[in-house]
């Protein structure tokens, strides 16, 4: 795996992190340890893909200028 694929990756998985993170602190009353839980799998699985599809490594279609 490349350096700037890895790179996004950690970047996706950090922002869905902070999005749990801020759903922790509002203290809804819907949100129960296990749904916390399912929405922490659920953000991790859905940055990751993200920045699979969305992040192209060295081989994204860019020609040499020249």
């Amino acid at each position: 795996m490349c350096m700037q694929c890895m790179a996004g990756a950690m970047t996706a998985t950090a922002g869905a992190a902070g999005i749990r993170a801020w759903l922790a602190t509002r203290a809804f009353g819907w949100l129960t340890p296990r749904r916390m839980k399912a929405i922490t799998i659920g953000l991790v699985a859905v940055a990751l893909l993200a920045s699979t599809i969305l992040i192209g490594g060295s081989g994204s279609g860019s020609t040499p200028a020249g």
